[in-house]
C-alpha cells in the first residue's frame, strides 16, 4: 500500500537572501576585529605611538561596525531585494579591506602611501549605506 500524501521537500533558492559568503565574511570580520583589538591593546600598545594606536583602533572599530552590518543584512530580506542587499554587502566588504586594511598597514609600518587608500574605503562604506537606504525605499520588488 502506498502513501497518497505528496512529499514536500524544502526548496532553498539562491536568490532569496544575501549571499552566504557575505554573512561568513561578516562573521570573520567581526571576529577578526576582536582579535585585532586585543592585539592592539596588549601587543601593540608598547610598540606604537599613541597616534598610531588610535589609527589602528579606528580600523578595528569600523571593521566591527561593518562586520555586524553584514551579519544583519539577511534580517532585512523581507524589506529589500537580494540584488540590492548583495550590492550593499560588496561595498561593506570592499570598504573593510580598503579602509581598515590601509589603517592597519599605515599604523604598523608608517608607510604613508597607504594614507590615500583610506578615504577610498570610506567612500565604499558611505556608498554601501546609501545603497541600503535606496534598497529600503525601493522595497522588495
Amino acid at each position: 500500500m502506498t502513501n497518497s500524501e505528496p512529499v514536500i521537500t524544502p526548496q532553498i533558492k539562491a536568490d532569496t537572501t544575501v549571499a552566504k559568503v557575505y554573512v561568513i565574511i561578516g562573521a570573520a570580520a567581526a571576529g577578526l576585529a576582536v582579535v585585532l583589538g586585543a592585539f592592539a591593546a596588549h601587543g601593540l600598545k608598547a610598540i606604537l605611538s599613541p597616534s598610531e594606536l588610535i589609527t589602528f583602533e579606528t580600523g578595528v572599530r569600523y571593521q566591527m561596525y561593518h562586520g555586524i552590518a553584514l551579519l544583519c543584512l539577511p534580517g532585512l530580506a523581507a524589506l529589500l531585494s537580494v540584488k540590492w542587499a548583495n550590492r550593499v554587502a560588496r561595498c561593506f566588504v570592499t570598504g573593510c579591506v580598503l579602509f581598515s586594511g590601509s589603517l592597519y598597514v599605515l599604523a604598523t609600518t608608517g608607510i604613508k602611501w597607504f594614507g590615500p587608500i583610506t578615504p577610498l574605503g570610506g567612500v565604499f562604506f558611505i556608498v554601501g549605506w546609501i545603497l541600503l537606504i535606496v534598497a529600503l525605499v525601493k522595497g522588495k520588488n
